[in-house]
């Protein structure tokens, strides 16, 4: 199932409008609901859920890029978890004056926020593309009912909007946006963290003047099994036309975990200790398909889609560690505090820190060449500008 622009093309001044005066108002009674079943029985719900529908379900889609832009041998490609944009300024110096950045022809953006209060309410894709000159499609995901996980809800102000998604910016043109819904891994109600919605991909054609490629920005569910994950990817994949040229990318969070529930999580953290610590580094975080994801990237070769040569194999998207205040308080909203002088224990040799490879692409009828990832990109502060690595690749007809 894929969900195309409604009928009635709804701006994004109008979606907007909706959010301000039919669902903000409402967000804290909302909020108050302990599960997505709660939250459906209430009639305050009921009586709203044409609206969520609407907003959930529209595309944003906006051209800033040029009408007319040349052709190339080679077009480059960028997958980016931005983080919700919490750094946008610094990312918008590097994507002017990173070699690497500032050459790309599309980006595929995940974890873009639309006015929340953690990236100073501002509209993240729109920015981008506005600032950078691209054309840009953004799909909701959620709607947020508070200010977010973690030391997110400690943010100065409130959300004007709660908006957030995935994006797909261009610098040639794009045509036929579509959003692709995908199913909940948890219930998003549960928790401090209170969201309406589901992730969903953002597909769109590219119009390069000598080949059309149906490209596709993917934020696949991390509080999940490995087989939602790759039931998520096989929703995105049956949405695809079953011939031409596609390239995927973005966030997998293909982290060997079952995060379903937070005793899964441990009883698996448990299993990898036992397994030793480097051997799960090196073969397992660093090769998710040897073993843990394997059923995700056998599908996509089952579908004919080329993940070997689109990626840099075995090199870390994401280093987490455990003593960085941002992730401590993250991982802290759902695995116990007792958990956590163990998780150090196992990581003593490392010096607290965890690579895993989380960001992929993957290719369809197209030749992929120079797959990268981008490490270590801070603002002139010093400060990384993400918790991921960018990557990037580049494509030419097949």
């Amino acid at each position: 199932m894929h969900v195309e622009a409604a009928e009635k093309e709804w701006s994004a001044a109008e979606i907007r409008d909706l959010i301000r005066t039919r669902l903000r108002p409402h967000y804290a009674a909302l909020a108050q609901c302990s599960s997505t079943r709660e939250l459906q029985s209430l009639p305050l719900y009921r009586e709203l859920a044409p609206v969520i529908g609407r907003v959930l379900d529209t595309p944003e889609i906006g051209h800033f890029g040029p009408a007319d832009p040349p052709a190339r041998r080679r077009y480059r490609f960028l997958a980016w978890n931005v983080e919700r944009g919490i750094q946008l300024d610094g990312q918008l110096q590097a994507f002017r004056s990173h070699e690497y950045l500032k050459s790309c022809d599309v980006l595929l953006i995940t974890e873009t926020d639309v006015g929340m209060a953690r990236s100073a309410n501002r509209d993240v894709a729109r920015t981008l593309a506005r600032e950078l000159g691209y054309h840009y499609a953004f799909a909701p995901c959620y709607i947020n009912l508070v200010k977010g996980a973690g030391m997110e809800r400690r943010v100065d102000g409130e959300n004007e909007l709660g908006l957030h998604g995935n994006a797909l910016l261009s610098r040639y043109p794009i045509r036929r946006v579509r959003s692709i819904p995908l199913a909940n891994g948890i219930d998003k109600m549960r928790g401090r963290e209170k969201r309406i919605g589901r992730q969903a991909a953002v597909w769109a054609e590219i119009h390069f003047p000598n080949l059309v490629v149906h490209a596709v920005s993917v934020h696949l569910d991390a509080n999940s099994t490995q087989r939602h994950r790759r039931d998520q990817m096989q929703t995105i994949l049956d949405a695809l036309p079953p011939r031409g040229p596609v390239v995927i990318g973005g966030d997998w969070n293909t982290t060997t975990y079952n995060s379903s529930t937070a005793f899964r999580a441990i009883m698996g953290y448990c299993l990898r200790v036992l397994m030793g610590v480097d051997n799960v580094i090196r073969n397992h975080y660093l090769h998710p398909y040897n073993r843990f994801e394997r059923e995700l990237f056998r599908l996509l070769e089952e579908r004919g889609f080329d993940w070997h040569r689109a990626n840099r194999l075995g090199e870390p998207t994401i280093c987490y560690e455990f003593e960085n205040p941002r992730m401590f308080h993250g991982l802290a909203e759902w695995v116990p505090l007792w958990c956590f002088p163990f998780i150090r224990w196992a990581l003593r040799n490392h010096d607290g820190k965890c690579p895993l490879k989380l960001d992929w692409f993957a290719a369809r009828e197209v030749q992929v060449d120079n797959p990268v990832v981008i490490h270590g990109l801070r603002d002139a502060g010093g400060a990384p500008l993400s918790d991921h690595d960018a990557v990037g690749l580049d494509i030419s007809a097949a």
